[in-house]
């Protein structure tokens, strides 16, 4: 039996608090794509500019990104389980005050508080998720992707159902769900030990001085800029009702998930990660390019293709952000993250306003670019990600083996 089938098998034998902070994850994603199929009635409704309504996206990966460096403070020092359930009440409180608001600067300012509380959430999830879960850390990854990909699939359809009646009812919906998943983890996980050393504030800037690392997070942060450009700026490119845009990244998120979890670790255990990696970048800068010069039609078909290669590239980065460095994983996961959402909130940012200066093409180019960067990065820095990752891993077996990662 081989590594992704004994990791798929175990997948489903999990303890309830796995279950509950998967499932608690799955909401969470959700929250990135919900805006998606609304994007552009949230812009009639509040009377804003394209522009503006990317803010939504730019102010909540802003915030994410800075708040990296907390996650690890925070959980360190009052536990892994506290830490989730302070995210999830920030995540209640300011999805359901996005839904109130009265202009787009009120909304993007509450995005803001959400992307709070998501950083500090999703950032311990998995950590907890690597920690709880049986069948070792292979297994947890699988899991961890499976809900970004479920939610990523997830938050277009119900911001669609939820927003073709109003704008504002996708996050009151949020809200409800999250609340649910508060009660969940609440009820289901028990506090987690805490680690023997405190997480200080620069810890994660300090891991990444490992060059591994530091490689893997400059490749994802290019690597992010084209996931997000897809993600924040196509919706206004194809111009659709909420119920037709949350069809086409349905799918797109169903994409995403069957190659997060099935495609990508069959692919990476005959061919190699970051060959895979390296293939999957061009493969994306490809696609989107076609995406931006192609008719209403091919931009359809290319935004849903896009899924399955950024699905493969998801699965991929998180492996080694978590294998490549000798940092403990939640520390090196904070510094990876730190580098990379600040490509999440530039994109959806920088693409509206090169459209304005150039054309419509500009924005699909500039992240075509960027997608190949991403893959040029890995194949400069092959040596260092191959070499340190193997050395890590054998330290982090060593370690596992003696619970040092049990939280």
């Amino acid at each position: 039996m081989d590594t992704f089938d004994a990791g798929a098998g175990s997948i489903l034998r999990q303890p309830k608090a796995v279950w509950a902070t998967a499932g608690a994850s799955v909401v969470a994603f959700m929250g990135i794509g919900l805006v998606d199929p609304i994007l552009p009635s949230i812009a009639q409704g509040l009377h804003a500019t394209a522009g503006q309504v990317s803010l939504l996206f730019t102010s909540y990966f802003l915030i994410t990104a800075l708040a990296m460096l907390l996650t690890g403070f925070v959980s360190s020092r009052v536990g892994g389980r506290k830490t989730l359930l302070l995210g999830l009440a920030f995540v209640v409180v300011f999805a359901a005050l996005a839904g109130t608001s009265g202009s787009v600067g009120q909304l993007v300012g509450f995005r803001a508080g959400w992307g709070l509380g998501n950083a500090l959430f999703v950032s311990t999830a998995l950590a907890v998720i690597v920690g709880a879960a049986a069948g070792g850390s292979a297994a947890a990854i699988l899991l961890y992707e499976s809900a970004l990909g479920l939610g990523m699939a997830c938050g277009p359809l119900l911001g669609a159902v939820l927003g073709n009646v109003s704008w504002r009812y996708p996050f009151f919906g949020t809200a409800t769900l999250m609340a649910i998943g508060f009660l969940c983890i609440a009820a289901f996980l028990k506090e987690q030990p805490k680690p023997a050393r405190r997480t200080s504030l620069l810890d994660p800037i300090r891991a990444l001085g490992h060059g591994g690392l530091a490689s893997a997070a400059v490749s994802a942060f290019f690597y992010n800029y084209t996931f997000f450009t897809v993600l924040a700026f196509t919706p206004f490119v194809l111009n659709m009702t909420p119920y037709r845009a949350g069809a086409v990244f349905f799918a797109w998120g169903l994409l995403l998930a069957a190659f997060s979890v099935i495609v990508a670790p069959r692919m990476q255990k005959r061919f190699g990660s970051l060959k895979v990696l390296g293939t999957s970048l061009v493969l994306l800068a490809a696609d989107v390019l076609v995406l931006g010069y192609g008719d209403h039609t091919t931009a359809v078909v290319c935004t849903v293709l896009s899924g399955a290669f950024i699905g493969v590239n998801n699965t991929v980065y998180t492996e080694l952000a978590l294998g490549v460095s000798d940092s403990p994983r939640p520390v090196a996961s904070a510094g990876y993250n730190f580098v990379r959402w600040f490509a999440a909130a530039a994109a959806p940012y920088c693409a509206p306003r090169i459209e304005e200066w150039t054309d419509l093409h500009m924005p699909f180019v500039v992240a075509a670019v960027t997608a190949l960067l991403g893959a040029l990065v890995v194949v400069v820095r092959r040596s260092a990600l191959t070499d340190e990752a193997a050395e890590s891993a054998t330290r982090h077996a060593t370690e596992d083996g003696v619970g040092v990662f049990a939280n």
